[in-house]
């Protein structure tokens, strides 16, 4: 008996003519990313590992943002 080998599934590349609807400067990516933190940090009270994890991703977001603030 042989052994069949599948050939991968050819996925088509994606259109990227939508990327000018999603023109998004640092600044705000970053401040949507915080508030999104947050809420993850919310819900992630019983797992100990990710509330620290969220809170470590927050943190750096929230310094860089005060940074790139301050730099103008």
């Amino acid at each position: 008996m042989s052994n069949v080998v599948p050939f991968p599934i050819r996925v088509p590349e994606p259109d990227y003519a939508y990327e000018a609807d999603l023109d998004i400067d640092l600044a705000t990516a970053v401040d949507v990313a915080i508030r999104d933190l947050r809420d993850i940090a919310f819900r992630l009270r019983g797992d100990a590992t990710g509330h620290e994890q969220a809170r470590e991703c927050l943190d750096m977001l929230t310094r860089a943002l005060e940074s790139a603030r301050a730099q103008g």
